[in-house]
């Protein structure tokens, strides 16, 4: 088999491919055995006509397209291999040659793997981020611990604050006509959680149990249904029960519930003080990091194929998906309820997908400048680390949050003291399975075998 690559315009090309008579031929005795099986001709049992006869009958061309459907994907393969091109998208095949005794001639129309002609990535300066922790966010912190004990307590008297939570009814309506699914009986809203339509909640606070009230707000122009957007509704509003969040106070018994390594209140706060800071010192080094890297995809030129973007689209619809089924959603049913179409919902993803495939053209195009190599020792190691990382953290907090990091992982490493990139960088691809063998959350696995990339400065 030979094969010959000719580029043409932007990242398109021509691959012809010729694969020997002697193939074709044994791929027609292929396809015939496959269609004689099918084939009824008097005086002969089904799928005993022999060859001649059914060739004199239906031609040998009857065998062609069965028998390029056994050549093409060899051969395409093959030919990939042998041109060392990086397709990234289905080709467009035009064979020009199929005849039992000649070779068999094809052309694929093949979009392929762009350019990427670095920028600076070298020497960028970048933001030194604040890690030191201060004491309102510990206090912070202490405050969102000690909510989640909290227990609800009727309002007897007092009016709605924010933070509490309200029964009420409600029905609203638009122009005096009341609207679908603008009325409701014994609806719980927390004020200020932002869950209604903006003023809703705002209009609540000050009233008292049995106090009734017509809360006029307005419709938001980018409303989901197009009937009501920017429009002014009346909504009739009864508050039937007032709820508070009775927050406990911190002793040395509620410090050991949140927190079973202390003993006391102090043990409590030093211990969280450590966890914050270690917290924050990884988000401020990992906001670094993605500035580093979105300086060095910014300075790069490429020229990315509509097919990758797809192909990336395609990805993020299917981690979306996943991860609303943990709400208990399906797409079909988030498309009814946001008032959206899949069309819509790829056009909101399209400019983050394609900033993705960017930044994984850069990474790559820089490895190859770097001359990088990783060995399997290194993988392993990495591939461990990362596994014990994973085991400690909640599988359910994963599921939400790991959708994001199936593209690429980066960790860069850089003197911080400069704030500047070193020299020397080295990117791991890691495609193996070994992280997996203690994870038991499917949806962990399913998004984290995608290709990790690590990346790491000297």
């Amino acid at each position: 088999m030979t094969a010959t690559w000719e580029k043409k315009e932007g990242n398109e090309g021509v691959l012809t491919v010729t694969v020997p008579a002697e193939k074709v031929n044994k791929a027609l005795d292929q396809a015939f055995k496959k269609v004689v099986k099918q084939i009824n001709v008097p005086g002969f049992r089904k799928g005993k006509v022999p060859r001649p006869i059914f060739e004199q009958r239906f031609g040998v061309e009857a065998l062609y397209q069965d028998a390029v459907d056994i050549l093409l994907p060899e051969a395409y393969g093959e030919a990939i291999e042998e041109t060392e091109i990086n397709p990234v998208a289905q080709p467009e095949v035009n064979v020009t040659q199929i005849e039992k005794g000649k070779d068999f001639i094809f052309e694929a129309t093949v979009t392929v793997e762009p350019e990427v002609k670095l920028g600076d990535y070298k020497g960028l300066e970048i933001e030194k981020q604040e890690t030191d922790l201060s004491d309102e966010e510990l206090q912070e912190s202490i405050d969102h611990s000690l909510s989640h004990l909290a227990e609800m307590v009727v309002k007897e008297d007092g009016a709605v604050e924010n933070g509490d939570t309200v029964n009420i009814d409600f029905s609203g309506s638009v122009d005096g006509e009341e609207f679908d699914g603008g009325q409701a009986e014994g609806y719980d809203l927390e004020i200020g959680s932002g869950s209604f339509i903006p003023g809703f909640e705002e209009q609540i606070e000050g009233m008292k149990t049995g106090d009734e009230k017509d809360v006029v707000v307005t419709f938001p122009e980018e409303y989901h249904a197009e009937e009501l957007a920017g429009k002014e509704a009346t909504f009739k509003t009864k508050v039937n029960e007032i709820k508070f969040k009775d927050v406990p106070e911190l002793n040395d018994e509620i410090a050991n519930e949140l927190d079973s390594d202390a003993e006391n209140v102090d043990e409590y706060k030093e211990n969280l003080r450590k966890r914050l800071s270690e917290q924050k010192a990884t988000e401020a080094e990992n906001t670094e990091k993605e500035e580093a890297i979105n300086k060095a995809t910014e300075n790069a030129s490429i020229d990315i194929p509509e097919a990758m973007i797809n192909t990336e689209l395609d990805r993020m619809i299917q981690e979306f998906g996943q991860r609303i089924q943990q709400q208990g959603l399906d797409l079909q049913t988030y498309y009814q309820i946001s008032g959206q179409n899949e069309e819509q919902l790829r056009d909101q993803m399209k400019d983050d997908a394609e900033q993705r495939v960017k930044t994984n053209l850069t990474l790559t195009a820089i490895a190859d400048e770097e001359n990088i190599e990783v060995s399997d020792e290194d993988i392993d190691k990495e591939l461990e680390k990362m596994s014990e990382q994973f085991n400690s953290v909640n599988c359910i907090d994963w599921q939400l949050n790991i959708a994001s990091l199936w593209f690429i992982i980066v960790d860069v490493k850089w003197n911080l003291g400069a704030g500047q990139w070193n020299h020397s960088l080295r990117i791991r691809f890691l495609s193996r399975s070994k992280l997996f063998k203690h994870l038991d959350c499917k949806y962990v696995k399913l998004h984290c075998r995608m290709l990790f990339s690590i990346v790491f400065m000297e």
